[in-house]
């Protein structure tokens, strides 16, 4: 199970060319797992960060940059977990517009705990929200 937000090229996005400048593609990626934590795993990051001293820096981003995106052009972005550790949680991401893939990612998102800033392990909460989105499990061949 996915989860899919959107996100609009503005004009503070664009280079004089016209297209994404690759840097705001992460500030995209990283409001999209914003948005992904709020909508669909119950948690706001204001809450995460100040009330609960939770963080969930990113620790690993590859990148493909499949075609470019222009000014006004609305980016739907694909949030699909791959795999959950004690501490740590891989994602598949996704910008599409217009029926084009724009760019793919692969992202590993660490939980830490903000005072020590060392790796915790996933509260019971978000662990349940993001194992309902892994993928099921392949049953082996008989």
């Amino acid at each position: 199970m996915s989860f899919t937000t959107r996100a609009q090229v503005r004009f503070a996005d664009v280079d004089p060319a016209g297209i994404v400048f690759y840097p705001r593609y992460f500030e995209m990626l990283n409001c999209a797992v914003e948005d992904w934590f709020e909508q669909d795993l119950g948690v706001d990051f204001k809450t995460m960060h100040l009330e609960h001293h939770i963080g969930v820096p990113t620790v690993r981003l590859e990148t493909e940059f499949l075609a470019p995106s222009s000014l006004g052009d609305r980016l739907d972005i694909t949030i699909a977990p791959r795999q959950l550790g004690r501490t740590s949680c891989a994602l598949s991401i996704e910008f599409a517009g217009n029926g084009v893939t724009r760019l793919r990612a692969q992202v590993v998102l660490v939980c830490m705990d903000l005072h020590s800033k060392r790796p915790i392990a996933w509260p019971e909460t978000l662990r349940t929200g993001i194992e309902r989105g892994l993928p099921a499990p392949i049953a082996p061949a008989a």
